[in-house]
């Protein structure tokens, strides 16, 4: 079920303050975050967020297509390595 459109989106606070104090500096660095599922709203647009996987934290960067979104939908939690090898077919 979404969330209340009166609440309006979740962004953790630490996460907005950090990119209003680089938009009020007009400065672009990277910023880390656990925050998975914060929501991308505007002020994000042109930032370089880094989001923690579960083992390490992955850049990405903000587009305007991305607004409305979780940070955790751009990063990857799992690695896919392939499909184990069909012994049956192999021996045909």
């Amino acid at each position: 079920m979404p969330r209340s459109l009166s609440k309006g989106p979740f962004v953790d606070v630490h996460l907005i303050n950090q990119i209003q104090n680089l938009n009020k500096q007009k400065e672009r660095k990277l910023v880390t975050t656990w925050s998975r599922d914060s929501a991308i709203i505007p002020i994000m647009i042109g930032h370089t967020i880094a989001v923690h996987n579960g083992r390490e934290h992955l850049p990405i960067y903000i587009t305007d297509r991305m607004v409305g979104h979780k940070l955790g939908e751009f990063i990857p939690t799992r690695n896919f390595w392939g499909h184990a090898k069909n012994d049956k077919a192999s021996r045909r």
